[in-house]
């Protein structure tokens, strides 16, 4: 097979990068309440010392065993699960955090169409110039011409995105400085990385060819700033450390096989992330008494813990007790003030009983959510049922339409929107929510057409 040229090497290189930073449509996204509660917190000073409002920010959790993360427009830093297994400490997801918000204020996806431009008219300069040679009969020049351009262009764009890793780099740092948060995390996870490259015999000698700055490159440009920071021996608020292991332990327990879980926090294991691991391999497994022994043993640990109360009532739902659930859930969306993915659970579990008299709270519980959290189509498909259950069908089709939407099926979410337009009174803020839905929804289908 002959080798690619590096015309198209270079446009298989930009492909990647555009792609990587789509919005996750096609990924998994996980949504837990404990983790968003920590992602907030461990970020909120983080987050003010680059200059932005924590409340605008999100940190997103994908289902991804590799040990990334990225942004991809706007402000929200996408974070992968395998980089959360390989993280040590909290500290070193600060670290990253910081970093992607680097990339967040410096508006570097925004600007990689410098880099393309920049790189294409290189490219498309060294086509037209190998064309001309060609054509005059020097084959050989043209064909020299053609692969000089071409290397050049992808070195020019290659040279950006590296020149955008370390300027995200030291934009991070800085965050940490203002934050009086230690750089250890970002200067251990860069050696957890190094670690990683030499494990795959990544060469390490020239950092030419490759997107980033070689990692020892970007440990030489940052260690000595950092250890120089006042805050490089600040130690981790203990229970900001205590929430990592937690969620780290539940993330093992809910994305890994559980046989694997179970060799990682084997049952002599009896301190709280173990448990915790334990509780939702069980679960999936099958085991519903031998999960809710260790919530049990969570709960006792730790009385009234909202995350401990949901685990506990999730695993009676999904196990068929959906009326045994309801004290646990109830206090577990109670203490957390109405957390829309605890409420969306707590919601399902009244619908769940079959019970009538259960039918009200759960419009009530599951209205709050979606008030509060409109992007959880799970919550809306809960909604949905109610309103249905309750003989309102227009709302019901309206809440289907939110679904849709947000799963990304416009054509159901149109006729959905359209079937509730129909049922609901002209001009109400139901219907023009409709009708939102409806326009958004044909020109998202106008648009797909149009790409084809």
């Amino acid at each position: 097979m002959r080798r690619p040229s590096l015309l198209t090497r270079f446009f298989c290189l930009v492909l990647a990068l555009v792609v990587s930073v789509q919005p996750v449509a096609a990924q998994s996204i996980l949504r837990d309440a404990e983790t968003e509660a920590f992602f907030a917190d461990m970020s909120a000073d983080i987050i003010r010392a680059a200059g932005l409002e924590p409340r605008h920010v999100q940190i997103v959790l994908i289902n991804d065993k590799e040990i990334n993360a990225f942004v991809a427009g706007g402000q929200i830093v996408y974070v992968h699960s395998g980089l959360i297994a390989a993280a040590k400490n909290a500290n070193q997801v600060q670290g990253v955090v910081a970093h992607e918000l680097g990339h967040v204020v410096g508006g570097h996806v925004i600007r990689m169409d410098e880099g393309m431009k920049a790189a294409t008219g290189i490219s498309i300069l060294s086509l037209l110039l190998g064309a001309a040679a060609i054509a005059a009969g020097a084959g050989d020049a043209g064909a020299g011409i053609l692969a000089a351009g071409q290397q050049a262009a992808m070195g020019k764009f290659l040279a950006f995105s590296r020149t955008q890793e370390s300027s995200a780099d030291a934009a991070g740092a800085s965050y940490l400085s203002k934050a009086g948060v230690s750089g250890q995390g970002m200067i251990s996870f860069f050696k957890t990385l190094q670690n990683v490259e030499f494990r795959y015999a990544i060469p390490q000698e020239d950092s030419y060819g490759r997107t980033h700055p070689l990692t020892g490159e970007r440990i030489a440009a940052l260690q000595d700033v950092l250890q120089k920071d006042p805050a490089w021996n600040k130690p981790t608020d203990p229970a900001l450390e205590a929430r990592f292991q937690r969620i780290k332990a539940k993330l093992k327990g809910f994305v890994s096989d559980p046989t694997e879980t179970l060799q990682a926090y084997p049952v002599t294991d009896t301190s709280i992330p173990a448990r915790y691991a334990r509780a939702y391999a069980w679960h999936r497994s099958a085991y519903p008494e031998k999960a809710l022994e260790e919530a049990d043993a969570l709960l006792r640990a730790v009385p009234h813990d909202p995350y401990f109360l949901e685990l506990k009532g999730q695993i009676l739902l999904e196990s068929g007790r959906p009326k045994d659930a309801l004290p646990v859930l109830r206090e577990a969306n109670a203490r957390t003030l109405s957390q829309p993915l605890i409420a969306a659970l707590f919601g399902h579990a009244l619908i769940a009983t079959e019970d009538k008299a259960n039918y009200a709270e759960a419009t009530r519980v599951l209205k709050a959510a979606v008030s509060k959290d409109n992007e959880n189509p799970f919550a809306w498909y809960q909604l949905g049922t109610v309103y249905e259950h309750d003989g309102d069908l227009p709302r019901a089709q309206l809440a289907t339409a939110e679904r849709y939407s947000l799963i990304g099926q416009p054509r159901l979410a149109l006729q959905s929107a359209e079937a509730a337009m129909a049922g609901i009174p002209q001009g109400s803020p139901d219907w023009i929510r409709a009708q939102d839905i409806a326009m958004a929804s044909r020109n998202e289908l106008e648009n797909s057409r149009g790409r084809r």
